[in-house]
């Protein structure tokens, strides 16, 4: 047994999205030898996305860099080039594994095409990730973050219940790249289990619009069973399932749609005369009420802190939740007891805070094993000791611009 999951696993990176940077670093993560291959000169376009230590943009200090791209080496080819697609090839017939998420017209003319990957290597997982997947009408359609949410139907779905008026959200940050790079590890996985019994590799196509839509929960049976748009329009079907305000500002979250829930609920609140009332008298009916009941569960709610509301709660199994928020999250005493954050010292960002896993493997345990490379650190090392070139031939090629 290894000492780590994927010990012995080399996966080749190439991207601009953060979702091949995410799902390569799942699987770095876990022990794969991961050659992340970046531009010369600006790198990876997430070496300018902050935060930055102090506020000042630096490509070496970028949080978002930092936290994808632990446990990689660095690389820099520049892939317009033949002679860099050239050394990409002989990367590749060395590796079990690329993965990027350039979409398809662009991956083409980058030389990452399927048929003469396999060439190469014909054992080689290829996991392409694009906006839209690799065929149908959409396929050459660029796309950001904000894109794909819309295309995939989160940012319709996810608004204010009952205020139709309201435009469409979108959560933060660059989700839609996390959940295609999750998707992605997952089927790259699948695919080396399938070689196991096959010996030959397989191009798989992950469309980041579908990783959205595969998600949005029961969303699709809302209409054709109850005539209605799941979360956004209209009232929920089922309440209380709803977000009260505290005294101390705090926000918790009530689903309390099962009757039982309901009663141990009412015992908390004491009986108020407003539970005894017909409109109250199931979770349908008041479901149907709810715009006229809010108010007197609000005020109730607002009698307490989220600390004390939620410890009451959880005594008499009512499931309430706190909504916490990313302090509450870094100071959490549970996540400090389980170790989820951890601390990394980069050589020019300093020592940095970040999420660690949200699993533990009892016999291969995931780990930093070491920070992010810098732009191009490991470049002498993989063309010189992996593929053999010379000092002078290196030097060649980045006089050349190809590295």
């Amino acid at each position: 047994m290894p000492d780590r999951a994927l010990e012995g696993l080399t996966v080749v990176e190439c991207g601009v999205a953060g979702a091949a940077a995410y799902g390569a670093k799942l699987m770095a993560d876990l022990g794969a030898d991961v050659i992340k291959v970046e531009a010369p000169g600006g790198g990876d376009p997430s070496r300018a996305l902050g935060p930055f230590p102090g506020g000042r943009p630096h490509p070496e200090k970028s949080g978002a860099f930092l936290y994808l791209n632990c446990n990689k080496q660095g690389v820099t080819l520049d892939l317009g080039r033949p002679r860099a697609q050239e050394l990409l090839m002989r990367l590749l017939g060395r590796a079990d594994v690329l993965i990027h998420d350039f979409p398809p017209r662009q991956a083409g003319a980058l030389g990452l095409v399927y048929d003469r990957i396999r060439e190469a290597n014909p054992r080689l997982v290829m996991t392409s990730i694009s906006p839209f997947g690799q065929d149908g009408p959409h396929r050459d359609f660029m796309a950001y973050d904000l894109t794909v949410a819309s295309a995939g139907g989160w940012t319709w779905i996810n608004g204010w219940p009952g205020h139709p008026e309201m435009p469409p959200l979108k959560a933060y940050g660059r989700q839609t790249a996390y959940q295609s790079g999750v998707t992605a590890a997952m089927a790259t996985m699948g695919a080396l289990f399938a070689r196991l019994r096959t010996g030959r590799g397989q191009h798989i196509d992950v469309s980041a619009q579908e990783c959205i839509a595969s998600i949005l929960e029961m969303t699709y049976t809302y209409w054709p069973y109850m005539e209605t748009m799941a979360v956004r329009w209209g009232q929920r079907p089922l309440q209380p399932v709803d977000f009260f305000q505290c005294k101390d500002g705090g926000w918790v979250f009530a689903l309390c749609i099962e009757e039982h829930q309901w009663q141990a609920l009412v015992e908390l609140m004491e009986t108020p005369e407003w539970t005894t009332w017909e409109v109250a008298a199931n979770r349908f009916v008041r479901a149907s009420n709810w715009d006229a009941l809010r108010p007197f569960m609000e005020e109730w709610v607002s009698q307490w802190t989220v600390d004390e509301l939620y410890r009451a709660a959880q005594a008499r199994r009512i499931p309430f939740a706190p909504a916490s928020t990313l302090a509450d999250l870094l100071h959490s005493p549970h996540l400090q007891a389980r170790g989820f954050f951890v601390e990394v010292a980069y050589p020019q960002a300093g020592t940095l805070k970040q999420a660690g896993a949200p699993y533990k493997l009892g016999g291969t345990p995931w780990e930093i094993r070491a920070p992010a490379p810098a732009l191009g650190q490991h470049s002498q090392a993989v063309f010189g000791g992996l593929l053999g070139l010379s000092a002078a031939e290196l030097a060649a090629l980045r006089e050349e611009g190809v590295v």
